[in-house]
């Protein structure tokens, strides 16, 4: 009886073993605690950093954090690297944070106020820091964009990084999404050949997120639909020769999982040229909850066929596998 006794607690602790070295070594879903939506994803300085938006009612919406991790695994949460005490024009709804490095600086894009016309302060901002964390300053003291351009209202900014150095901004909301070139300082924008600053790029079905990467000579733009507090959320993308495009809808590769979680949608990629490995990081809604602003923040590997296209995510509870930068 004592060695069968032994023999049993022998084999629960192997398997406690067990489980504790999977959860260890996978990151699990959410990868970090807290309602968290519309994360925009980076490398820097051989670390993973997450910058996503606070999910809560626009009034309560004056900060932003930021998390990074070494592993994908372990998570560090970096407090209010910014907040509305910085940005003296902005009030509310700080939205979609997108982080690019640029001559040993950081620069945080972001929206603010939600604008619902020309006539109203806010839009899209720029804030400056000498390190990923911050803490963050704005870089202008005014939004950079701050008006209604092609129909797009000014948030769910990203900063896109062509092959030859030039940084543009795609942005948009309201089912219309815009490029235009920054100026080396990101202080305003440059005019294209034609004389117009703010040029219209949006797909079929697109509303809001737009991303942006390159992968063997193409660009893949990628964007959400339908709606952020209903189960219909998800991402779709298409593929061109240029940032213009022109970008044809090819499909979702982004969905729901009703078994997993509703709403998976606006999202980043992080992408470790090195290895050839792509993580999709996007938020999504828990089962449990019903309240919109109730999101969390995951991630997923992403992967492609032997034609370039992107497969059909598959949104888990286990996440990704422990994976150092180099």
């Amino acid at each position: 009886m004592k060695h069968l006794i032994s023999s049993l607690l022998l084999l629960s602790g192997l398997t406690s073993f067990a489980q504790d070295t999977k959860t260890i070594n996978q990151s699990g879903n959410p990868i970090f605690e807290g309602w968290y939506a519309d994360p925009d994803a980076a490398i820097f300085n051989n670390k993973y950093w997450v910058y996503p938006t606070y999910s809560a009612k626009y009034k309560e919406q004056v900060f932003l954090d930021a998390f990074s991790s070494d592993d994908l695994v372990k998570w560090k949460k970096h407090p209010h690297i910014l907040d509305t005490a910085a940005v003296k024009w902005a009030n509310k709804a700080m939205w979609a944070p997108a982080i690019v490095q640029k001559d040993k600086k950081y620069y945080l894009f972001f929206g603010a106020n939600d604008i619902q016309s020309d006539n109203e302060i806010g839009g899209i901002g720029v804030a400056v820091a000498d390190k990923p964390e911050g803490p963050y300053k704005d870089h202008l003291g005014k939004p950079l964009v701050d008006k209604f351009h092609n129909g797009a209202q000014p948030i769910d900014q990203f900063v896109f990084k062509d092959k030859d150095g030039q940084y543009y901004l795609i942005y948009g909301g309201w089912k219309h999404c815009n490029i235009a070139k920054l100026n080396k300082d990101f202080s305003g924008f440059l005019p294209f050949e034609d004389g117009t600053t703010f040029k219209e790029i949006t797909p079929d079905n697109y509303v809001e997120g737009p991303y942006m990467f390159i992968r063997n000579g193409k660009y893949y733009f990628m964007w959400s639909e339908g709606g952020w507090t209903g189960p219909d959320y998800s991402v779709a993308y298409a593929v061109g020769d240029s940032p213009f495009g022109p970008f044809k809808r090819v499909g979702k590769i982004l969905k729901q999982d009703a078994a997993i979680a509703t709403g998976a949608g606006h999202h980043s990629v992080i992408i470790n040229e090195k290895k050839g490995q792509y993580y999709i990081v996007y938020h999504r809604r828990p089962l449990t909850e019903t309240d919109g602003n109730h999101r969390v923040t995951c991630i997923d590997e992403m992967k492609f066929d032997a034609a370039g296209n992107i497969l059909p995510v598959k949104i888990t509870n286990e996440g990704v596998k422990a994976q150092k930068v180099k």
